[in-house]
């Protein structure tokens, strides 16, 4: 697609401010044309030795590698900051065929406000995982500050028929039931143990390809192992989902929740209803939308992230147990380690012993 044409096609779903949001499309029909489109955006520089696309705009900056890795397999990895609080919503032109599915893991950097006298803030990494259904609408929104890290496996039916037969799976399981559903897509939290060690090396062999001629073979391998595993811990996940579609998700009211809970973990939960209020929507709506997106209840979500953060804190702090406890809304630190142990399989003593 020239690139006249892709501004052709792209005008008409292009809405630059609407609710305090500059919304940019995306074309995803395959991932050779998101990657073009990608290539001819304004205020992109491509640099096609290294297949790598670095992006400096009144918007974003940052950066997209793109590779080929196999026959119906491609890994895109974008690294970017937002400058404005942002929507990027996938478009698909009418007359270009769509069939890949999408394999996503996103890592999202943000500060947590603590309460302790010596560290006032704690650099926070949230992990979500999605798989999506071929021709898919979907959208996320990004506040301004945001950095975020995607690696996307555009996936053929071919190459998952192949590598991941999931017409031989139990039509019992969850999973199973979504594929069989009219819903589009379906996320994760930090389904996969190590993701980020797994997708950094992954990005450092993006980094490296040219100067061994093992790479392919390696990024292949590594490519394939991480998609296992998180096939494997899919299968696996049992939740209770009915996947029927609920009416449109209003997905900037539910960035923004997300946001006022992971930024404020460290403060009592202030309620359902009374984050409902805050963002001018019903309650009923905000659990029924935040569950679409985040796969998971408000409440359990609290807690998943609290543990998440009680982690960090572990591992790069010098807090001791009960105050890790404190920081994270729990009074008694045996109801903490219990809660520590039922999201990381281990006490806290077994991963820092004091």
């Amino acid at each position: 697609m020239i690139l006249s044409k892709w501004f052709q096609f792209i005008a008409p779903n292009f809405k630059f401010y609407r609710d305090g949001f500059f919304e940019f499309p995306f074309v995803a029909n395959t991932p050779e044309l998101f990657i073009e489109s990608t290539i001819k955006s304004p205020g992109s520089k491509h640099i096609a030795k290294e297949q790598l696309v670095v992006r400096n705009n009144p918007f974003i900056k940052g950066s997209m590698r793109y590779r080929k890795i196999d026959e119906g397999l491609w890994l895109t990895i974008t690294n970017v900051e937002f400058k404005h609080d942002s929507v990027i919503k996938s478009v698909y032109a009418p007359d270009i065929p769509s069939d890949h599915y999408s394999v996503t893991f996103s890592v999202f950097e943000s500060e947590v406000q603590l309460n302790n006298v010596f560290i006032d803030k704690m650099p926070f990494q949230n992990k979500f995982w999605a798989f999506k259904k071929p021709g898919v609408d979907v959208g996320a929104c990004f506040y301004k500050g945001s950095k975020c890290l995607f690696y996307i496996y555009y996936i053929s039916p071919s190459w998952l028929q192949e590598h991941i037969p999931l017409n031989q799976l139990d039509r019992n399981l969850p999973f199973k039931k979504f594929l069989d559903s009219d819903k589009g897509f379906v996320s994760y939290q930090d389904i996969v143990p190590n993701a980020v060690k797994l997708s950094q090396e992954i990005l450092d062999t993006f980094k490296t390809f040219g100067t061994d001629i093992l790479n392919k073979t390696v990024l292949k391998a590594q490519s394939l192992s991480l998609l296992t595993s998180f096939f494997k811990h899919v299968f696996a996940d049992n939740r209770d989902d009915d996947y029927q579609e609920k009416g449109s998700v209003d997905y900037k009211k539910i960035a923004k929740c997300e946001l006022l809970i992971t930024t404020n973990l460290s403060k009592p939960f202030m309620g359902i209803d009374a984050l409902a209020e805050q963002l001018h929507i019903s309650t009923s709506k905000l659990k029924t939308d935040f569950k679409s997106v985040y796969g998971t209840s408000i409440l359990q979500y609290i807690i998943d992230k609290k543990m998440e953060l009680a982690l960090q804190l572990l591992e790069n702090t010098g807090m001791q147990v009960k105050q890790i406890a404190l920081q994270v809304g729990y009074d008694s630190p045996s109801k903490f380690s219990a809660a520590f142990k039922k999201k990381h399989e281990k006490l806290p003593s077994e991963l820092r012993p004091e």
